[in-house]
């Protein structure tokens, strides 16, 4: 019978991923190399976890009944979390990570029944100081309805985009994806889910219109909105939620806002009523 364990890794602030991230957003800001301090999420790259071959399930995550509870639901969502940084990471350094389920949660939503599963991580530098606690929520639910899905024709009509930023103005860039993106995205964080690089399984199977944008891509773009503004002040705390899926190719903004506590930045179609994921950061300007 599945009991939630903590597991604990002494892992390395990868600076091949690191460097694999700054290749990928090629958006004119430094490649942070060894000692330097590790961009605001970035962790989610410098620290990826390569399950056995073995262990990968049909939809291409690690098989379920482990780490993470045997879930009956097929479709497992990135629905958002919470990071709070106690201190920098810096690449090159090791680190200790303890991982524990808290929570399984049963519920009923507009589209059925799903289960949302609660993750908490705390990673602490060599000299056991804390570096950083995170919550991560992962939705499972219902098959989707595989219905006329596009063929595959549409697919070669999405081109490499280069850069997926493009300024727009002090507050806007457009954020553009394409599949060779979604591709190198999901090998820099050893994340494979067919969803966001197979197009048969991701119309056919799981019934999308076409890729899906992973949830932590979408992430980390709205995190990468701070640097490229060169805002000033040391981030303590960012909370991120996704709201809808980002399909590959699709039209978004990155629009970001300031606030008392620090600044807040949405993805989202050019209809600012359409938003697919949202960041709150908190800001504190005193050096640590």
């Amino acid at each position: 019978m599945w009991e939630p364990h903590t597991v604990t890794t002494h892992e390395t602030v990868d600076p091949g991923p690191v460097a694999a991230l700054a290749a990928l957003f090629d958006n004119g800001l430094d490649t942070p190399l060894a000692d330097d301090p590790l961009p605001p999420m970035w962790h989610w790259v410098a620290l990826p976890r390569w399950p056995a071959s073995s262990q990968i399930g049909a939809d291409g995550h690690p098989l379920r009944g482990s780490f993470l509870p045997p879930v009956d639901l097929p479709r497992r969502m990135f629905a958002g979390g919470e990071v709070n940084w106690h201190s920098d990471l810096h690449v090159g350094e090791t680190v200790h990570r303890e991982s524990c389920v808290e929570s399984v949660t049963e519920k009923s939503g507009r589209s059925g029944r799903l289960v949302v599963v609660v993750v908490r991580t705390r990673l602490y530098r060599d000299s056991g100081e804390l570096a950083l606690a995170e919550r991560q929520d992962l939705i499972y639910r219902e098959a989707g309805t595989a219905a006329a899905a596009p063929e595959p024709d549409g697919a070669a009509e999405l081109t490499p985009v280069g850069s997926p930023f493009r300024r727009i103005d002090d507050s806007t860039w457009a954020f553009h994806t394409d599949p060779t993106l979604l591709m190198r995205f999901s090998a820099a964080t050893a994340n494979a889910h067919r969803i966001h690089y197979d197009w048969p399984y991701a119309t056919r199977v799981e019934g999308y219109p076409g890729l899906v944008v992973h949830g932590p891509l979408m992430t980390l773009a709205l995190a990468e909105v701070r640097r490229l503004g060169h805002r000033p002040g040391n981030l303590t705390r960012l909370q991120h939620r996704n709201l809808s899926p980002l399909f590959c190719g699709q039209e978004a903004l990155l629009r970001a806002r300031s606030t008392a506590a620090g600044f807040e930045v949405e993805l989202g179609g050019s209809d600012v009523t359409r938003v697919n994921t949202r960041i709150k950061l908190a800001i504190r300007n005193l050096s640590r």
